[in-house]
């Protein structure tokens, strides 16, 4: 049974939380809304023209922010899920490679694609897709962790 969601878990855990790449409340970043489908998280995402590398064409950066972001989200739903949680924990990026396998085009709306691979204790590996006109333009291998009281990380939503 596939469960999908409308409120994306940014809004509903984290509404006040300043991130440049998912943070609602932060009115000049990305605002990734991160949607639960089944064990994975989907997202879509328009570019504007400020996020262009040259014309046409959407900056790394910005590809590696989104993955990055959506990323860490699925790990700390994983962490959720599997410690039956009433919120996810606070996470953070250990580290990520993207891959970009294409130019992306800034004139369409992406399509974004996370799941977690593995979970050991307080790690998660993630896979990530970033999809624009039916073509996989990026994708993203992330290990994220949560983080304990003391870490500048912790309760920072």
């Amino acid at each position: 049974m596939t469960t999908r969601t409308t409120q994306s878990l940014q809004e509903r855990y984290a509404p006040h939380n300043q991130c440049f790449g998912c943070g609602p409340a932060n009115e000049r970043g990305l605002r990734l809304r991160s949607l639960v489908d089944g064990d994975a998280l989907v997202a879509t995402f328009r570019p504007e023209a400020h996020h262009q590398a040259f014309p046409g064409v959407l900056n790394g950066g910005i590809t590696g922010a989104l993955l990055d972001c959506h990323g860490n989200w699925a790990a700390a739903h994983a962490l959720m899920i599997t410690r039956a949680l009433d919120a996810p924990p606070c996470t953070v990026t250990a580290d990520f490679h993207v891959t970009l396998r294409r130019p992306t085009p800034l004139d369409a709306e992406f399509a974004l694609w996370a799941r977690p691979v593995s979970i050991e204790g307080d790690k998660v590996i993630v896979e990530a897709t970033l999809t624009a006109v039916g073509k996989v333009s990026a994708t993203m291998r992330g290990t994220f962790v949560a983080v304990r009281e003391g870490h500048p990380a912790y309760h920072r939503w």
